[in-house]
């Protein structure tokens, strides 16, 4: 039973991960794919190009996404300290 109750956490743990990760990576990837193509075509190849509009982008999500992220890690974090005697025992 105590193994059901382990990877259970587990899988919950990676799913919050995923789910808080996944608009800072999505949004990184989109502004990386857009300015991969722009470089492509007009054969500018500077390294900041890319690396300033991704810093904005992360900031943006961040700014827009931030309390929802923070909130679900909290509701996480809350769930499993407030289980902890159940899960030791």
């Amino acid at each position: 039973m105590p193994e059901d109750i382990y990877a259970g956490i587990g899988q919950r743990a990676l799913v919050t991960g995923v789910s808080v990760a996944l608009p800072l990576l999505g949004a990184t990837l989109a502004v990386g794919i857009i300015i991969s193509i722009f470089q492509a075509v007009t054969s500018i190849q500077e390294m900041t190009l890319t690396f300033i509009p991704k810093i904005l982008v992360v900031a943006a999500v961040l700014y827009f996404f931030g309390p929802w992220m923070g909130q679900t890690l909290v509701v996480f974090a809350e769930e499993i300290l407030g289980n902890l005697p159940a899960y030791i025992g």
